[in-house]
């Protein structure tokens, strides 16, 4: 895994379901020892917004093309729909969803599939967001069966923890920006 560029992404909104809220995201871009930190917000907006552009903006910092990215996220909504390949579907049907239904946020989405594609190979893992790996009542390895379950066996129990905290500091990013954003 020495090669891969290694994504750590979230996105939140406080407020979401309000017509007037903030939106923050993070994301932390790792590759070898070096590592860069990258946060955002934007003013009524909603969760999943914030997930892609947490990745977008991620991708867009990058200043070559052709990689190996790993992508860390706890948005089932982004992981899902690269791991079970729904863009497919939507393109196919001209940006309707299954329902028939416009998809949501295509704009982001039709940005997200041209950065990913001008990669050599991106791949989406799920993580558990906002876990305590230190709490007392947390059950760690409940919680790495449930990670090794959602994206396969290559993670080792240390792997779940390094990556689990690293999505913890990407969620602290995304909560700067929304910070930020209510300091304004």
């Amino acid at each position: 895994m020495k090669n891969i560029l290694k994504l750590y992404t979230d996105g939140g909104c406080a407020g979401n379901q309000n017509d007037i809220n903030l939106g923050g995201w993070g994301a932390i871009l790792e590759f070898g020892e070096h590592k860069k930190e990258l946060y955002g917000s934007e003013a009524n907006t909603t969760n999943n917004r914030m997930e892609l552009t947490a990745v977008i903006s991620a991708l867009k910092a990058l200043n070559r093309n052709g990689l190996e990215i790993h992508v860390f996220t706890d948005s089932s909504y982004v992981a899902n729909c690269f791991r079970e390949k729904w863009y497919v579907s939507w393109e196919k049907n001209n940006w309707k969803n299954s329902q028939k239904k416009p998809v949501e946020n295509q704009e982001l989405w039709e940005e997200l599939l041209a950065l990913v594609r001008n990669h050599k190979n991106v791949t989406f893992f799920r993580v558990k967001g906002h876990v305590n790996l230190q709490g007392k009542s947390t059950n760690t390895d409940k919680l790495y069966a449930k990670f090794i379950e959602w994206n396969g066996t290559e993670f080792t129990f240390e792997d779940f923890k390094y990556i689990t905290e690293m999505n913890n500091k990407a969620d602290e990013l995304a909560n700067k920006g929304i910070n930020e954003l209510k300091a304004d």
